[in-house]
């Protein structure tokens, strides 16, 4: 029987954690949520809202104590990028050598960044494509997304073998696919979330606007090319035509949709910006390419 852990039951965590919970044959599914949220989710169960259909699950523990709960087989990070720092020191107590940590999150840099507080377990790159957010307390909708997981083997384990892994999200019903080579899916998920993200919170306009103005589009490629000489100087094997397919897929978006990053930007407090005009500047000067327009536009958002 294995011990999982999703930990940040946001629209994210709560619809693969909602998955996982409510199958049958996969073990103890534990949640790490806080606040109202949690308090719901103790009382009511989580209720998880899909195109096919509403589930409520029981997790066998929700808690906001990492400490309450015992050593896990799989931990699932689905917390944003600026919480790693205070929730991964206290994750410390349930991750064992053979862990199997799965980071949700965006970025391209998740692994190392969980690694240099993290010494245990073994992180699997991975990147997500579904749309879900909190509706209320103890409830998640999905609005969009396939609701797929992408991974595969880091550095550190290259022979990983991910049955038991793909074996539990199918009695889920979770959809996933395992790369030997995880970071072209990540790079080019990063490519578009971050040079969109960047300019839709900058100027304020949603992804059909910055797609349909020719001059917020081609700042969107000028960031999206910079991001792809990153990732080629890194190594990572990406398609010739990687920056083309990244800038169309605003066109499958409905008309006013807005970017995470963007509404993230608008409600104030915290956000990711670190994560993307942070990330692209720092590798940028690490590697000695230069990234004007990143620059330019991380300055404005």
């Amino acid at each position: 029987m294995y011990q999982v852990c999703v930990c940040g039951i946001g629209g994210v965590g709560g619809y693969f954690g909602g998955k996982l919970a409510s199958s049958g044959g996969n073990g103890a599914v534990h949640f790490i949520a806080r606040g109202e949220h949690l308090r719901r989710i103790r009382r009511d169960g989580l209720t998880l809202k899909t195109p096919s259909g509403t589930s409520i699950s029981r997790p066998a523990a929700a808690t906001d104590n990492p400490e309450e709960l015992p050593v896990c087989d799989l931990v699932i990070i689905a917390v944003k990028s600026y919480s790693l720092p205070e929730i991964l020191p206290r994750l410390k107590g349930i991750i064992g050598e053979k862990t199997v940590i799965l980071p949700l999150l965006n970025g391209v840099d998740i692994p190392e960044r969980i690694r240099s507080i993290i010494e245990n377990g073994c992180i699997l790159p991975a990147c997500v494509y579904v749309g879900t957010h909190i509706e209320s307390p103890g409830v998640v909708s999905q609005s969009g997304g396939d609701g797929k997981i992408l991974f595969g083997p880091g550095p550190e384990t290259p022979d990983f073998n991910p049955s038991w892994i793909n074996s539990l999200f199918g009695k889920a019903g979770i959809l996933s696919e395992y790369y030997t080579d995880p970071y072209p899916p990540i790079w080019m998920k990063y490519i578009f979330i971050s040079a969109y993200g960047l300019v839709t919170a900058a100027y304020g306009k949603t992804l059909d606007e910055v797609y349909s103005d020719l001059g917020m589009r081609e700042t969107v490629r000028g960031i999206m090319g910079e991001i792809e000489s990153i990732a080629r100087k890194r190594g990572v094997n990406l398609p010739g035509n990687a920056v083309e397919i990244s800038l169309e897929k605003a066109k499958n978006f409905p008309p006013g949709t807005k970017t995470s990053f963007q509404r993230d930007v608008e409600n104030g407090g915290r956000n990711e910006g670190d994560l993307f005009g942070g990330t692209i500047i720092r590798m940028g000067n690490e590697l000695g390419i230069r990234v004007p327009v990143t620059e330019k536009v991380n300055t404005l958002s």
